[in-house]
């Protein structure tokens, strides 16, 4: 099964997992080299009081091919569980259920004819192609053109603010397209109800499961391993170095890590793709996980549009079942942030003590006694952000040094990150990465939304998840 060449993937996260899978089927010898001291990036797990489970909130849809077509090589989809869930808006201090078609009528809010214009929003963007000529128009400016002044001002400017930031003036309507397209497709998936799933054990047990099926196939997984170069060899070859002085050669080498941390890593690169890497612009998040003693709303998600520190309310004992998290309710509250916001500086007291009183105020029935467990992850670079003409500016996969690719996020272009399309990303790659090198070329074929004529619903929240 070896082939000759010799792949080194740097990111030992879900895309760089599935690379390693991927090529190692293909007969490549493969190494996976990863700077945490486990596998997984952004879908990892930890423990939050005496629990065990996701750092970050995920959820899959039925529509999520390529992710469910790995969880079946892992011999797990079969054991997903699958669920109906509602969906909560937090406007003007009061709670509205919006789970269905009579819920979006009898909306508070909004009057008749705004509910008609948003309405028309969703269908019409979800009727779009072709999202190109989208990222050339400001997200406002089309929101309000489709949608109308009220409806901006009351639903989607607090809900693009709070999910990207003074970034949302920055950002083309294709970001609100990826969005509604994602949220209608589990309903174009024959299914009279929307459903959503999660593995029981959560994404802990799946890259158990991951992580061995790469060793029995002979993948050399090096964790605790932080690079801090990856350069051409001085003979034939790239060479990955890492901080500890350790140098390994590879015929080839696929980098997956967030585009400017590229650059840096990569000094080899020619001026023109080093700025291009460091222009990519992206949002981190700082996401709380909380244990609970009772349930908050028993909404999956909740939108907020009042001021709140925090993006939304993610209640995922809604959907998973409170026996994997002990019988208790388990909450994410996600604050997503640019790298220069003021948040960062913040303590985890400090942003505990203010997520907190704003649960309290936000929810009346909430009582701080009730807090079980408090635990805050930190990422400074989860998603790129889909600036105004931004697929003109994507890196390409293959560079202009032979054998070495860059293979990360930032190419989802046009569609929300999820773990579906961070797998299908992977499996688009591998023609280039796969390519003779006397044939190499600096091209990348974009990554497109997998489903642009789908009708999808599990996004029905602006928050997008992390992973």
């Amino acid at each position: 099964m070896d082939s000759r060449e010799h792949f080194g993937i740097v990111g030992g996260g879900l895309l760089g997992m599935t690379l390693a899978l991927r090529l190692r089927n293909r007969g490549y010898r493969v190494t996976l080299v990863e700077a945490a001291d486990h596998v997984g990036g952004l879908a990892d797990a930890w423990q939050l009081g005496d629990v065990t489970w996701d750092r970050h909130y995920h959820v899959t849809l039925l529509s999520d091919t390529h992710l469910r077509g790995l969880l079946r090589e892992l011999g797990l989809d079969e054991q997903m569980q699958w669920r109906r869930t509602k969906t909560g808006f937090l406007v003007d201090g009061n709670l509205h259920s919006l789970s269905n078609v009579w819920e979006f009528l009898r909306f508070p809010p909004l009057g008749l004819f705004d509910k008609l214009r948003l309405g028309w929003t969703i269908w019409y963007a979800s009727r779009v192609r072709d999202s190109r000529p989208l990222e050339e128009i400001p997200v406002a400016d089309w929101l309000l053109k489709h949608s109308g002044r009220r409806t901006l001002q009351r639903i989607w400017l607090p809900l693009l603010k709070a999910k990207l930031g003074a970034a949302w003036e920055r950002t083309s309507a294709a970001f609100i397209w990826a969005t509604i397209q994602r949220m209608y497709a589990a309903r174009h998936s024959g299914h009279k109800h929307e459903l959503f799933g999660y593995l029981p054990g959560g994404y802990a047990r799946m890259l158990a499961a991951f992580r061995q099926r790469l060793i029995e196939l002979g993948v050399d997984i090096r964790t605790g391993c932080k690079v801090a170069e990856v350069r051409e060899a001085e003979t034939d070859g790239m060479e990955i170095v890492e901080c500890s002085g350790r140098s390994s050669l590879f015929d080839r080498i696929a980098i997956t890590t967030p585009s400017a941390i590229t650059a840096q890593m990569c000094p080899q690169l020619t001026a023109a793709e080093s700025e291009r890497l460091r222009s990519i612009e992206y949002a981190g998040i700082l996401c709380a996980s909380l244990l609970l003693k009772k349930p908050l709303a028993d909404y999956y998600v909740t939108n907020v549009t009042d001021a709140a520190p925090f993006t939304g309310v993610i209640e995922m004992t809604a959907l998973v079942d409170p026996a994997e998290v002990g019988g208790h309710t388990l909450l994410y509250l996600p604050k997503y942030v640019a790298a220069d916001d003021p948040a960062w500086l913040k303590s985890d007291a400090e942003i505990q003590a203010e997520f907190v009183a704003a649960l309290a105020r936000l929810y009346p029935q909430f009582s701080p006694s009730d807090l079980l467990a408090f635990r805050l992850s930190r990422v400074r670079q989860v998603f790129a952000l889909s600036t105004l003409g931004y697929s003109r500016r994507v890196p390409p996969i293959a560079t202009s040094i032979p054998g070495l690719y860059i293979v990360n996020s930032a190419q989802i272009v046009n569609s929300t990150l999820n773990v579906n399309e961070t797998v299908r990303l992977a499996e688009a790659s591998l023609e280039t990465l796969c390519r003779p090198l006397d044939t190499h070329q600096v091209q990348c074929p974009q990554i497109r939304s997998s489903t642009p004529n789908q009708h999808a619903t599990a996004d029905r929240e602006l928050v997008a998840r992390p992973g």
